[in-house]
């Protein structure tokens, strides 16, 4: 083979891997975190639930959970030391978080001014799951969330996403 293929087979190979490389978007990996699965279970039966009350203690609570045909949910507690952070990710239902210990921040992709959602020991941050977010520690204390995934059967609870580049850390 001569030096002039070799070196033009090197040019085109490193101008597409060059362009490959441009058109990729990483993922943010997560950082400082310990999850832990506490279960997972299928519910195999399609379901509705539409719990209302109504009464002096309660002012008009209501509550509703369809599932068609079937949803796996999850529990997991999540671990985060000083600093850490989720990374960017999403999820293919909804999840419900409540914070255990410490306080923690979350921000939302689909928010152009990146403003922070506090949430302290005992309070709760619902994500909907239809769009990009990451959770943050940013205190110098441990913090730790339960949180409960509405998946499809066997789907991945966490999809990792890009970094959006609306917050600026």
């Amino acid at each position: 083979m001569s030096k002039a293929r070799v070196w033009k087979g090197t040019l085109i190979g490193a101008a597409l891997g060059a362009a490959i490389s441009a058109s990729l978007v990483w993922a943010t990996p997560p950082s400082g975190t310990t999850s832990t699965l506490v279960g997972r279970g299928t519910f195999d039966e399609a379901f509705r639930v539409h719990r209302m009350i109504h009464g002096a203690e309660v002012d008009d609570w209501e509550v509703m959970v369809k599932a068609k045909p079937a949803l796996d949910i999850a529990v997991q507690t999540i671990a985060f030391a000083p600093g850490a952070q989720s990374g960017w990710h999403s999820h293919p239902g909804p999840v419900f978080i409540a914070v255990k210990e410490g306080t923690m921040t979350f921000y939302e992709s689909d928010d152009p001014n990146c403003e922070p959602i506090v949430r302290s020991a005992g309070q709760g941050y619902l994500d909907i799951g239809d769009h990009a977010h990451i959770a943050r520690n940013e205190t110098a204390a441990p913090a730790m969330n339960v949180v409960t995934y509405f998946a499809p059967p066997g789907a991945a609870l966490r999809i990792d996403e890009p970094n959006p580049g609306n917050c600026s850390f």
